[in-house]
Order: C-alpha cells, then structure tokens, then sequence
C-alpha cells in the first residue's frame, strides 16, 4: 500500500489541468477546515468549496469496485470505513458552511470542471 499514491493521482491530475485551463485557481491536497484532519484534492477557499476525486476500488464506487480475491474481509472492512469517512467528512464541511463535490476516477475532467463551476 506504500505505493499508492495521496496525491497527485491521473485522475486528480486531469481534473486539476482541466480546471486550470477552464481559468479556475484551487489548493492542492488541502485541509479546508485547519482543526480537522481531512484533506481535499482541490480547495476553492473563497468560494468555500472542496473536491474530492475519489478512486473507485478505495471508496467502494458502485459501478467499478472490485472485490478483492486475497484477504477479502480486511479489504471490505477498509472501504466501508472510507465510505464512513466520506459521509462524516461531507457532513463536518457542510456542518462548516462547506460545499462538498465528489467525484469518482472515471468521471471525465470536463463533467467534473462543469460542478465546479455551478458551485464557485
């Protein structure tokens, strides 16, 4: 798992150069609130809005996630426990005055990009 990547992922990236080029301006791998532990993958601080571009295996996307063949029962209990997290995390941010988008790994960029700016 050292491997795997918390940042700067392909689908993060594209987001992130598809929002650029769109003439947005964002923080990376940002904490929107400084007291709470969670980073976002783009951070729009005036506008208050934090996105996630989340993978399909690690949160449990409906339609691409696989179950895992080796060791199945440590692997579903560690996407279930993401899924908690992203509930709770999406509940403090907008407890915060947050907007939250959520987008999985194999949505386009530009799908993506276009919530955004409904929301800034």
């Amino acid at each position: 798992m050292q491997a795997n990547r918390g940042r700067d992922t392909k689908p993060e990236m594209a987001v992130r150069r598809a929002a650029h080029a769109a003439g947005l301006r964002f923080r990376v791998d940002y904490r929107p609130i400084k007291e709470l532990n969670r980073r976002a993958d783009l951070v729009f601080t005036r506008a208050k809005v934090a996105v996630f571009v989340d993978g399909c295996f690690w949160h449990g996307c409906p339609t691409h996630h696989t179950v895992a063949k080796s060791n199945a029962d440590f692997w579903a209990q560690k996407v279930n426990r993401n899924r908690e997290r992203d509930r709770e995390t999406d509940r403090l941010l907008r407890d915060a005055g947050w907007t939250v988008i959520r987008a999985w790994e194999h949505e386009p960029a530009d799908d993506v990009v276009a919530r955004i700016f409904a929301c800034v």
